[in-house]
């Protein structure tokens, strides 16, 4: 026996799957075949087993249940597990971590409430967790599965009234199974005193009525006869609550019956229940009842807790609610956290701005730097940290946040280029200098040959350029400049160079001279004309290499102003490629 209390091909296959898991942590099929594997060891895992086989089970399902805490079944079985280990208050425990983690699970309620009426003899207990189930889960479209449950345990109890009670809550709710407990509802009212049957304020204005309409007591109708007339407007009066659950119940059908799946998995959902789940928040936030709302966009984010569209949608409505700001901060907080991958970080971006918005600027700048740490080269993240940074302090903080990047050894170059292009543009549009942003371009020109973003940056700084009689040919002379840098030097695709040329062709034609056309139409060729007459240039080997190795270890501070004539000094901004 190993360390897992296992045998030897049992602990082979352990530390097997141990290690695939290691090396990708978000594939499901190696944790299942990892949650199978140790429920197996020493042929089942209860109390009588080994304290290693025991300790190997529980890390299994506890950090599986944290990687997948929507997987309401297998909250079950790690409760059921633990029963057979370690008793009651050990399921208990778990049961309580599970309807934490997926507190609108009807299922899981269910479950739960079943194993209370089963091991505990204090019905006042039971009955508060019945209660905290129905709060829970009491408005679910499937909910008959908790409803029957807590019946069921009523009539155990043998407490008619708290029965009836029950299905006079139920039948206000548009659920699935509306009909049957109304039905129900309806035989058992026939056996109980009037007063039990409608609001106080509703049975006195029946009897008014009764007694106005000369066929209640005053006109010497017995007392049978005067309740029986009450009856059938009590009944009237129900068959109104009927009509009304059934149409709102008929209402969300339309979308109810689209849902093909209902609970979470890590498999992608069609586009189809994608749009069923679009249309129904539609809905239910058209019905103006927060409840409901909030209710169905928590059993949304159950189905598709793995796309952020819903995510953002959630704290987007949520934000609108008055007072809601800790809720807002709870679905950032739980979409970034527990269940959109770090591949698409805009709602964590979206966290951030709430933050800052809250005052909490250093948690904002954490959240941006936690993606870097996943994503290093999200050009986004950069240009929103170094735009926080700004916000809440200088120009040169967010200076800072682009040095730091050119200096980072994980920032892809691609990504470096267009921290470069972002950095100009911040000098040129913020702090108002052209001398300085155009600076920089020509610093970094011969790093980022292969750089849209770079290039196309470098462009619009020069042919943004206020222009006048006195500065047209300067101006001019700089934007060919860089057209020709782009023909010439670059090492961009065709369709890519055509897509920038053309930004300059343009600006020809709108504040070139009277040789404008000529060079219109010469480039037109050039670019855009057939094989035969066409001169992009051939795409010449990478220019990585010399990008690596600096250019004469010139640098730029990002302390002091930059200057067209660049000198030598030490590196504090040289790209680490």
């Amino acid at each position: 026996m190993d360390a897992f209390g296992a045998n030897d091909e049992e602990s082979a296959e352990l530390k097997k799957l141990w290690a695939e898991m290691n090396v990708d942590p978000d594939n499901y099929e190696t944790w299942e075949k990892l949650v199978r594997t140790v429920e197996t060891l020493e042929g089942g895992i209860n109390r009588n087993s080994s304290s290693q086989a025991i300790t190997a089970l529980r890390e299994v399902y506890d950090r599986f249940l944290a990687k997948f805490p929507l997987f309401f079944g297998y909250w079950k079985k790690y409760a059921d597990l633990e029963f057979s280990i370690a008793g009651t208050e050990a399921a208990e425990m778990v049961y309580e971590r599970g309807v934490a983690s997926v507190n609108n699970s009807a299922d899981l309620w269910t479950n739960y409430c079943s194993f209370k009426t089963e091991t505990s003899h204090d019905p006042d207990v039971i009955r508060e967790l019945f209660e905290r189930g129905a709060e829970a889960v009491g408005i679910d479209f499937l909910a008959h599965v908790f409803w029957d449950k807590y019946i069921e345990f009523e009539e155990r109890m043998e407490q008619p009234d708290r029965i009836f009670a029950l299905f006079g809550r139920i039948i206000v709710i548009p659920m699935h199974q509306y009909a049957r407990y109304f039905e129900k509802y309806r035989q058992l009212a026939q056996t109980k005193p009037v007063h039990m049957l409608v609001p106080p304020q509703v049975l006195t204005q029946y009897q008014s009525e009764i007694e106005n309409a000369g066929i209640g007591y005053k006109s010497g109708r017995s007392q049978q006869e005067v309740e029986q007339e009450l009856r059938q407007r009590i009944d009237g009066y129900h068959l109104e609550i009927f009509r009304k659950t059934q149409a709102e119940t008929t209402k969300r059908w339309t979308y109810e019956s689209e849902i093909k799946r209902p609970y979470f998995h890590v498999t992608d959902l069609d586009e189809g229940q994608l749009d069923n789940w679009r249309k129904y928040l539609d809905f239910e936030e058209g019905q103006a009842d927060y409840t409901r709302a909030h209710f169905l966009y928590e059993r949304c984010l159950v189905v598709c807790a793995l796309y952020e569209e819903f995510w953002l949608r959630y704290a987007r409505w949520m934000f609108a609610q008055p007072g809601k700001e800790e809720e807002v901060r709870n679905i950032y907080m739980r979409a970034s956290c527990l269940f959109v991958p770090i591949a698409l970080p805009t709602i964590r971006l979206h966290y951030a701005f709430f933050e800052e918005m809250t005052g909490r600027v250093d948690i904002a700048k954490e959240i941006h730097e936690a993606i870097l740490v996943q994503l290093p080269s999200h050009i986004d993240t950069i240009v929103s940290l170094a735009n926080t940074s700004r916000r809440h302090g200088t120009i040169d903080d967010a200076v800072a946040v682009y040095a730091a990047q050119l200096e980072s050894p994980t920032v892809e170059v691609s990504a470096k280029a267009a921290v470069v292009a972002h950095w100009a543009h911040l000098l040129w549009k913020i702090k108002g200098s052209t001398d300085e942003a155009r600076a920089v371009f020509q610093k970094y020109q011969s790093y980022y040959f292969e750089s849209e973003s770079f290039w196309k940056g470098y462009l619009q700084l020069e042919i943004g350029q206020p222009t006048s009689v006195e500065t047209e040919k300067e101006q001019y002379d700089r934007i060919k400049a860089v057209a020709d840098a782009l023909l010439y030097k670059s090492k961009l695709s065709e369709t890519t160079l055509q897509s920038l040329i053309a930004i300059y062709m343009d600006y020809l034609m709108e504040k070139g001279g009277k040789e404008a056309a000529k060079e219109y139409l010469n480039l037109d060729r050039e670019i855009n004309g057939p094989t035969s007459v066409q001169k992009l240039p051939k795409t010449a080997p990478s220019a990585t290499s010399k990008a690596a190795a600096g250019i004469n270890g010139q640098v730029i501070s990002p302390n002091s102003p930059i200057e067209p004539e660049l000198t030598t000094h030490s590196s504090h901004l040289h790209p680490t490629i």
